[in-house]
């Protein structure tokens, strides 16, 4: 599966603006007066969802005013939040039009359209000037980008001098070959996991420098289980990040927890800078 074929299966999904708000609305949420925080369960689309988010938040030096750039932003959860929580300006782009349509429309139902804009594009070919964000980061976005080395460099392009670089991923682990599906591909098609080792190669070859790779295997570990847990006894809530990924999300979240057991897979956190 291309990136393009990943991007399709996304958009085939339905009106998913539609499908948040109605699940909202029938999780006891008022949908007249919504929060960023009402919307975190859900806008928040990759391994152990908002948690993750606020985790990565609190080890990045953003000041009010800062402008930061989101690669691969999903639906705008972690966009929408950093930029509440500290004052600044995010850009957010992803590669799927449903996705950007949804998390333009969840913005302006928050309040949040004068911080945040979210756009169609790739990261691989990122559509903004040299040197004009002060921080960017990607939350489980690489899994699914073929050119990485294409990937990094443009993000330390569009970076100021010293600025901070984020990144979240499943690394390959020392076993490899992933059992499927999983929530970044479901057969293997269109997925291009590389070792923590290749990822700092690759960040370094980029130009950033004080990289900090933390494997991360353990927390996402307890997550995907509490969610097969809850899934296996029917107390899943109907609100949050398994709306996105489809009829086969729990099959995903399972697989996505015994990679990590069998080191299929090494989730990552990697905070760094440009040189």
């Amino acid at each position: 599966m291309s990136r393009t074929d990943l991007s399709q299966t996304y958009q085939e999904q339905g009106d998913l603006f539609a499908r948040i708000l109605a699940a909202l609305a029938d999780s006891g949420r008022s949908t007249d007066r919504v929060t960023v925080e009402d919307l975190a369960p859900v806008d928040h689309f990759h391994a152990r969802g908002f948690p993750a988010t606020v985790e990565l938040a609190e080890r990045l030096p953003i000041k009010a005013g800062d402008r930061l750039v989101d690669i691969g932003c999903g639906v705008g959860g972690p966009a929408r939040y950093l930029a509440k929580r500290f004052g600044c300006h995010v850009s957010g782009i992803d590669i799927t039009a449903r996705f950007v349509d949804t998390g333009n429309k969840l913005t302006e139902l928050v309040g949040l359209t004068s911080q945040v804009e979210i756009e169609l594009g790739d990261g691989q070919t990122l559509p903004y000037a040299d040197a004009q964000f002060d921080g960017a980061y990607s939350q489980h976005v690489t899994m699914n980008v073929p050119d990485r080395a294409a990937f990094f460099a443009e993000a330390c392009r569009v970076l100021k001098p010293g600025a901070f670089f984020a990144l979240t991923e499943h690394g390959l682990g020392p076993t490899g070959d992933p059992r499927y599906p999983v929530p970044w591909s479901d057969d293997g098609r269109g997925a291009y996991l590389i070792t923590p080792n290749e990822t700092r190669a690759a960040l370094e070859a980029a130009g950033f420098t004080d990289i900090h790779i933390q494997e991360t295997g353990q927390h996402y570990l307890s997550g995907y289980k509490a969610a097969v847990a809850k899934a296996e006894a029917g107390t899943l809530p109907a609100f949050g990040v398994h709306l996105l990924m489809g009829d086969s999300a729990v099959d995903k979240i399972r697989n996505a927890g015994i990679n990590i057991e069998e080191g299929r897979t090494c989730p990552i956190q990697v905070i760094c800078r440009k040189a």
